[in-house]
């Protein structure tokens, strides 16, 4: 079993920045990737990024690459998006999730966080 927990969403405006964080606990050894989804109101989840513990392998949607980048700290057991020149189309609620192997379906994943609202605005 693992436990996802997401914290630093908010509320900012068009341009504005945040950092999310992710902190996994349980028994986390054949969960290799981590990764963030969204969904938005009204919208189907949508994935943004995913990192992996052991090589640190990125992955990012089209939609937020090069605005968003996705960190891991192993030793802290955390795993981190900042998310830079938000845009109102980023509101979503967040979530974390963990796998065997990175994937970009959602389904990949055995363990979801709670979510954290992020809400952008114009």
């Amino acid at each position: 079993q693992v436990q996802l927990v997401e914290s630093g969403g908010g509320s900012v405006q068009a341009g504005g920045s945040l950092r999310l964080s992710c902190a996994a606990s349980g028994r986390t050894l054949s969960s290799d990737a981590m990764g963030w989804f969204r969904r938005a109101p009204g919208k189907e989840r949508e994935f943004v990024a995913a990192i992996t513990w052991s090589t640190g392998r990125i992955y990012y949607a089209d939609s937020v690459k090069g605005r968003f980048t996705i960190s891991r700290d192993n030793a802290k057991s955390t795993v981190y998006i900042q998310m830079n020149s938000l845009e109102p189309e980023d509101t979503a609620v967040y979530y974390c999730a963990a796998a065997r192997w990175v994937g970009f379906a959602g389904h990949e994943y055995d363990y979801w966080g709670q979510g954290t609202q992020v809400t952008v605005s114009s």
